[in-house]
């Protein structure tokens, strides 16, 4: 049995406010010797397309730091979606933050294990021609496989 210490993380969100947990926790853990694997599974595959179009949104997170009060009516319009990503990107480039890309990127690097959920990709008809090609696809059993043994598993 190996020494060595493993995180598995289980992505089930796509946004852009809940894309950084999984990316920076598994490139600061590889970067920490443990051994690491995210599986994305339902809207946590949104993380691993080619073309990144996150969003965020304050309806349902009322902890979201906003630069004014704004009612929830006004946070349900159409146009309040692309207006609070520009903002909180914005924000982050000025932060100095790094984006997801750069951050899957640097999980890549640091040879963190991404498996798509096969089933979600199968139920929402996906194209593995949407997704970047250093990933693998599996199902639960895939997962268990390694989470079974992890000394830290994650729910994001």
């Amino acid at each position: 049995m190996s020494d060595e210490k493993k995180l598995a993380i289980i992505a089930t969100k796509g946004s852009l406010d809940w894309a950084y947990p999984p990316f920076i926790l598994a490139s600061t853990a590889a970067a920490l010797g443990y051994e690491t694997q995210i599986f994305f599974t339902f809207y946590g595959l949104q993380l691993l397309r080619k073309n990144l179009n996150l969003q965020v949104t304050s309806l349902g997170n009322p902890a979201m730091p906003m630069p004014m009060p704004v009612p929830v009516f006004m946070q349900a319009m159409p146009f309040m979606q692309g207006m609070m990503t520009t903002m909180m990107k914005a924000k982050m480039k000025k932060k100095g933050v790094a984006s997801i890309e750069e951050l899957r990127d640097l999980s890549i690097e640091a040879e963190v294990k991404m498996v798509a959920c096969q089933m979600t990709v199968d139920l929402f008809e996906f194209s593995t021609k949407e997704f970047i090609d250093e990933i693998e696809y599996g199902g639960a059993a895939t997962f268990f496989e390694f989470a079974g043994e992890s000394d830290i598993c994650l729910y994001i």
